[in-house]
């Protein structure tokens, strides 16, 4: 164990006391993990979100054995004021880590940091260490996990009887979801090892690990029932540290000439395939207290055969019986259930459409042009503004090196290429800007934008959000080295941001994420300063719906409106001039519907294009002054 670790604060809601759980639900999620990870390393505040609460109010059996500490909104550092919490910050500083998936993410890798003999939870991270790291607008499972089931169990739980008859239709689709065949990193070799198991007349049991078992395996020991699927196999042998007895037998030769298409599919050990990850711990203690409240109310669970497997067999993981003693979560021991006759299920098509994947065909046959006369029949084209300051620029030499973008591995041509885009975008804000402003720098990257606005405007706050944990160090490490105190750090999905602003920035914010930042801004009545990019990626998401203004609803379909934005992706220097030009016209006729969407908004809006506009193929950039 590492002695020098700093000390960070560890800030979490707190609404009320139910049961054996913390409302909201994110915050016993988040003492749940402390305790599996057995870290101390954080000093943890209770933050109420009604009236004063006084220490009495908590029970201490639900926090393990944590220390907890109670404070009020308004005495949280300044930078935690602006988050969504939980949310966790150094002591005295200015970098500050928003949100669920974030923090649980953080807790995992700091625990690990102070004590590298614990590798077993960087693998909770997942392949590649992506689990519930996309954010939860983009990513339908991080906002199942994060967002979607912790709100329907927390509705679940405070409903009236009357109400809540029917099981939430997010419990439904995590039933479904734990049906669907699992799609793991070079699966090949399991499916075959699977194949070989069925055709030697293995016995597919159902995989449960003993409902006997009251005892929590230790750490490297094995479960006195050992799994019957060769999917249980895999997946506890990972955890156990062990070597599967199935990987280490060679496939038969014909079972190595079959094709990966004739082979079987792998089955759900786990919420996100065969590997116990942070998604198990974000939905064992909501899943835990919907299944307390059915049990009360005699509700029969048939509907939910797979989630009770799911439920019974991450009891059998090392480390979680032991972390729900420490909550205080006493955990059931629920029967093994089969699927009711077809029915007696509820009906399916209560999951609501927005939690649907979109099925709409995304491949699209034939080009822009039908859209765009379309449009140009209807008297709407692509429109630019001029550039108000067209040849304005930075004295980049006169500034320090941690200023300038080419500090990173940017190439000479790339740096001055950024420098130009940094010019249009710095000008822009120079004539919005007054002292006092506050200014957020979103989808931040590595600070290129927020650091030169910082450094140039020292009245001003600035904010940088980004998700990217590396990036926001890089811009932090410079900002350092420049000695700013007029700027803050969060680590953030946009969402998990809710303070007060004056100016929106964004430099190439990729595909919904500009309407993610006009809308942040939108709300706040801040001016914004905003070049869009990936247009590709522009696609239905539960909040954004496209075309976005009423002009474009009334001519556009939703695939028409995608045409236009796979298009507007051809802008690539490499392209023929005359792909090149159709891409831009796109480009502009994408923007020109977000525009009319934010002056529906009493915003005054022009889209121009950035001087020079060999600075970026995505040389597009909004200015949008609330009126």
């Amino acid at each position: 164990m590492k002695d020098n670790v700093t000390e960070e604060h560890l800030y979490l809601a707190f609404s009320r006391q139910y049961r054996d759980s913390i409302f909201p639900l994110h915050t016993s999620i988040s003492l749940f993990l402390l305790s599996y990870c057995d870290c101390k390393l954080f000093k943890v505040f209770l933050v109420p979100t009604g009236e004063d609460v006084g220490d009495e109010c908590v029970t201490e059996n639900l926090a393990g054995d944590l220390e907890l500490h109670l404070i009020s909104r308004c005495q949280l550092p300044l930078v935690v004021q602006s988050c969504t919490l939980p949310a966790v910050v150094v002591k005295d500083d200015r970098f500050c880590r928003a949100g669920l998936s974030v923090v649980l993410r953080h807790i995992i890798q700091k625990t690990f940091e102070a004590d590298p003999a614990k590798k077993d939870l960087l693998e909770l991270l997942g392949f590649k260490k992506t689990c519930l790291k996309a954010c939860a607008e983009v990513s339908q499972w991080t906002r199942l996990c994060e967002i979607s089931i912790p709100l329907a169990v927390e509705r679940f739980l405070t409903a009236s009887p009357e109400h809540c008859q029917a099981i939430p239709p997010d419990i439904l689709l995590f039933e479904r979801k734990l049906g669907e065949p699992v799609r793991v990193h070079n699966d090949d070799k399991i499916r075959r090892q699977k194949l070989q198991q069925q055709k030697a007349g293995a016995k597919a049991a159902v995989p449960v690990l003993g409902e006997e078992a009251t005892e929590e395996l230790k750490p490297g020991e094995a479960p006195q029932h050992p799994p019957s699927s060769l999917e249980l196999s895999v997946a506890f042998s990972k955890l156990l540290a062990q070597e599967s007895p199935d990987a280490i037998n060679r496939e038969a030769p014909h079972i190595r000439r079959t094709k990966t298409s004739d082979l079987p599919l792998l089955d759900h050990v786990f919420a996100e395939g065969l590997y116990f990850t942070v998604a198990d711990l974000v939905l064992l203690p909501c899943i835990h207290q919907f299944l307390v409240s059915s049990k009360k109310q005699g509700r029969n669970l048939v509907n939910l055969p797979l989630i009770s497997s799911w439920y019974r067999r991450v009891q059998e993981v090392p480390g979680v019986k032991k972390a729900a003693g420490k909550c205080n979560m006493e955990l059931l021991q629920l029967p093994e259930l089969m699927s009711a006759p077809e029915e007696e299920l509820q009906d399916p098509s209560s999951v609501p459409d927005e939690l649907e994947e979109d099925n709409e065909d995304s491949h699209f046959i034939g080009g822009p042009r039908p859209t765009m006369t379309k449009l140009m029949e209807n008297g709407i084209e692509a429109k630019f503004s001029p550039h108000p300051c067209p040849n304005w620029t930075l004295d980049w030499t006169s500034l320090p090196s941690a200023v300038s973008p080419g500090e990173g591995k940017m190439s000479r041509d790339r740096a001055l290429r950024k420098q130009q885009q940094l010019n249009n975008l710095v000008a822009a804000v120079t004539k919005l800007a007054k002292p006092g402003d506050v200014i957020v720098d979103f989808c931040s990257g590595g600070g290129h934008v927020g650091i030169v606005l910082a450094y140039m405007m020292p009245s001003c706050q600035v904010v940088l959000i980004e998700n990217k944990e590396l990036s926001l160090i890089r811009a932090k490490d410079r900002s350092d080295e420049l000695g700013l105190n007029n700027i803050w750090f969060i680590q953030a999905n946009l969402d998990y941001f809710n303070g007060n602003f004056n100016i929106g920035v964004a430099l190439h914010a990729c595909g919904v994420a500009t309407d993610m930042v006009i809308e942040h801004c939108l709300r706040a009545r801040a001016a914004f300063v905003v070049s869009p990019c990936c247009y590709g990626f522009i696609q239905n998401t539960v909040k954004f719906k496209y075309p976005r203004s009423h002009q474009f609803k009334e001519i556009l379909s939703y695939k028409e409106h995608m045409i236009l934005c796979r298009f507007a992706d051809q802008t690539a220097v490499q392209l023929p001039p005359e792909r090149r030009l159709i891409g831009k016209q796109c480009m502009g006729l994408v923007d020109l519907d977000r525009a009319w969407a934010a002056e529906e908004h009493n915003y005054s809006v022009q889209v121009m294009s950035m001087e020079p506009e060999s600075c970026s193929p995505k040389n597009n950039m909004f200015v949008g002054i609330p009126t």
